[in-house]
């Protein structure tokens, strides 16, 4: 069961006007600091240019029909994640992870299947890369992932082919923490052939999902997925990626959420969008786990909120 408030965070996520939500992140950011009663009413006290383009919608959506007649979308999506045994978490929530609550796109709720650890999730690192890995890459994956599992910190990633299979494996087999963060609904599996994977990391760790129960596997998901996945880490360590993989885009989200971003030194000796991050200074070279852990015991920067506009009760 949810509460009242918890209720309508999640139905002001489901309003939509002609296919179009309003922005999840936005929403979640108010909430975060005590704002719902203004969203519920049409208001949004953020200052920003996402607040200024979600207002009209906001106040269209709400006034085709109440936020109550979106109860019954979230008590169907509420009933399909009990069917898999999965909870919900919201910003609203305590055991809502920490590290998410630093960074500007958050998600305002997860679903999840397993059991959250907020003292150990906190100490997350994301391990990421190419889905076509090399069998080196697939060798510096897993001692990546065991030397970072042994120093404490729980291995995250994103459950997909490759790189992702291996942090995930080499974690759980050496009896280590991993969460994995998904791209779609938390009842579905995506790819169907780590089911068996995905089963074991709800029995020893966590999966997360920003969507709802029902989503599908889409174009826009992976790439949203990404977000959740570094910003729920203190860091993004990438082991192999080309120029148009999702563990790239990843890199450069963490970078701009203010995350560590580690970049194995064969990816950047051979990968020119790697060694453009380093010149930047958007991301370390790590070539040894000492380093790893040095760049990791650095404090990530924390998100600095938008200011906030008043309150002007007569507009229209």
């Amino acid at each position: 069961m949810i509460d009242d408030t918890q209720m309508r965070l999640l139905a002001l996520c489901a309003l939509r006007i002609e296919a179009k939500s309003v922005d999840w992140s936005l929403l979640a950011r108010c909430a975060l600091n005590g704002q719902l009663d203004s969203l519920c009413e049409g208001f949004i006290p953020e200052d920003s240019a996402a607040a200024r383009k979600a207002l009209p919608l906001l106040r269209q959506a709400l006034a085709e029909s109440p936020l109550s007649q979106h109860f019954g979308r979230v008590e169907e999506e509420l009933e399909l994640a009990a069917t898999v045994g999965a909870g919900l978490v919201t910003v609203l929530d305590a055991d809502y992870p920490e590290n998410l609550r630093n960074v500007a796109d958050l998600p305002p709720f997860l679903f999840y299947r397993g059991a959250l650890d907020h003292e150990a999730d906190a100490r997350s690192v994301a391990v990421v890369g190419t889905r076509q890995v090399s069998d080196i890459g697939l060798s510096r994956a897993k001692r990546a992932s065991r030397e970072l599992g042994e120093a404490g910190y729980c291995i995250t990633s994103g459950l997909a082919r490759g790189v992702d299979t291996a942090a995930h494996e080499t974690a759980l087999h050496f009896g280590r923490r991993t969460i994995a963060v998904v791209g779609t609904g938390i009842t579905r599996c995506y790819p169907k052939e780590n089911h068996d994977l995905a089963e074991e990391i709800a029995e020893r760790g966590v999966i997360l999902s920003q969507f709802w129960p029902s989503r599908s596997p889409g174009r826009d998901t992976f790439p949203r997925r990404n977000h959740v996945t570094s910003a729920a880490s203190l860091g993004t360590l990438v082991i192999e990626a080309s120029g148009t993989s999702g563990a790239k885009m990843q890199a450069r989200v963490a970078a701009e959420q203010g995350r560590h971003v580690l970049l194995l030194r064969s990816l950047v000796d051979s990968q020119p969008w790697a060694r453009k991050m380093v010149d930047a200074g958007k991301a370390n070279t790590a070539g040894t786990i000492e380093q790893m852990l040095e760049i990791l015991a650095t404090p990530v920067r924390s998100y600095e909120a938008p200011p906030q506009m008043q309150l002007l009760f007569d507009a229209g």
